[in-house]
């Protein structure tokens, strides 16, 4: 636990929150800054920065409760979709230093874009390059 992470508060029960669902390892709460009514956050219970950091029986637990929670916040605000993101370290948007995942509800009138919206510029990668990608990633699993 990390005393000065608002999320570690919502776990360690010192600030409020409106939790939806919980498991050992991890809990959904409404986000306090909603980007659409019914935003929700899925976080590990423990304190990680990034999702690098976390171990793989913790990282299948969040992503097993992001399972369990996005039909049930579709249906508690009648929205026929989801955007689910995490925004992975400063850089990508990340704003509290604690592993957490983003359930947005979306309807097609909401006015927002999809997620590839987020980039303007899209690079030019080749198939060689993309071959030499996928063997780094793989080289690095």
């Amino acid at each position: 636990m990390d005393s000065d992470c608002i999320f570690c508060q919502i776990v360690a029960g010192d600030i409020p929150a409106n939790v939806v669902a919980e498991t050992d390892d991890a809990i959904a709460f409404l986000d306090a800054n909603p980007l659409a009514p019914g935003h929700t956050l899925v976080i590990p219970k423990e304190h990680y920065h990034r999702l690098n950091d976390v171990p793989d029986d913790v990282a299948a637990e969040v992503l097993g409760l992001v399972h369990e929670v996005v039909p049930a916040v579709e249906a508690a605000v009648d929205a026929p979709a989801t955007t689910v993101a995490f925004n992975n370290g400063e850089e990508a948007g990340q704003e509290v230093p604690h592993v957490h995942g983003h359930i947005v509800p979306r309807s097609g009138d909401d006015g927002q874009r999809p997620i590839h919206a987020l980039f303007e510029d899209r690079p030019g990668v080749g198939d060689e390059e993309m071959n030499e990608i996928a063997a780094a990633i793989q080289a690095e699993r």
